[in-house]
């Protein structure tokens, strides 16, 4: 039986997906070879060309895939807090803390904003800002955060943590500058809650 040709194009485009997201995890976007990393998969440069338009448009692909699973594992970390304010501080922090992990850093930190440019303007960001609007907006109401325009706290909050995960990425230190971005962070967040509580209270929450 033929197998339908929907499920052929998904399969050659998570072939190509798998083979780039090897690829630029290991060596690089800038040294990643079309020829080789297509032929691993058991494709051509033509394939990659059909799905992708080229190796640019591969990246693309890579990043919305790599960007899924962590969202995914940031609502996670989410749902386990006790309270909706402690959800959000430790969703937060999770994802500057993602910063330190190689292929995270490397893809989606380094090379990403090289060849796609300012990440702040990628779709995903959108995705994420409307995501943290709506939860300040809970806090908000429930009157755990000062009254503030949910839109605007999301989009100060979504730029400070980008800007803190790329500082680690970036950093010669990693592990040290995490810690310093996750201490200043905690505490400008803080800085929302109506009743403020004692500086380093929400790490010792986690």
């Amino acid at each position: 039986m033929h197998r339908p040709r929907k499920e052929m194009i998904a399969e050659t485009r998570a072939k190509l997906v798998a083979a780039g997201r090897h690829a630029f995890g290991s060596v690089g976007y800038a040294e990643a070879s079309m020829d080789d990393f297509t032929a691993s998969a058991g494709l051509t440069r033509g394939a990659l060309y059909h799905h992708f338009g080229d190796k640019k448009g591969l990246l693309q692909a890579v990043i919305a895939e790599i960007d899924a699973e962590m969202s995914a594992r940031l609502k996670i970390v989410s749902a386990r807090a006790d309270n909706l304010w402690q959800g959000f501080v430790d969703e937060c922090t999770a994802y500057i803390e993602m910063a330190l992990e190689p292929e995270i850093q490397r893809i989606v930190l380094r090379d990403g904003p090289a060849v796609l440019g300012d990440p702040s303007q990628w779709p995903s960001q959108n995705e994420c800002i409307h995501s943290m609007a709506e939860s300040l907006g809970k806090l908000r109401d429930e009157g755990t955060i000062v009254a503030v325009d949910v839109e605007a706290a999301a989009r100060l909050i979504s730029g400070a943590s980008l800007h803190a995960a790329q500082w680690i990425a970036n950093s010669d230190d990693p592990e040290t500058t995490s810690k310093k971005a996750v201490k200043a962070f905690n505490a400008l967040l803080e800085g929302l809650l109506r009743v403020p509580v004692p500086v380093g209270a929400c790490e010792r929450a986690r």
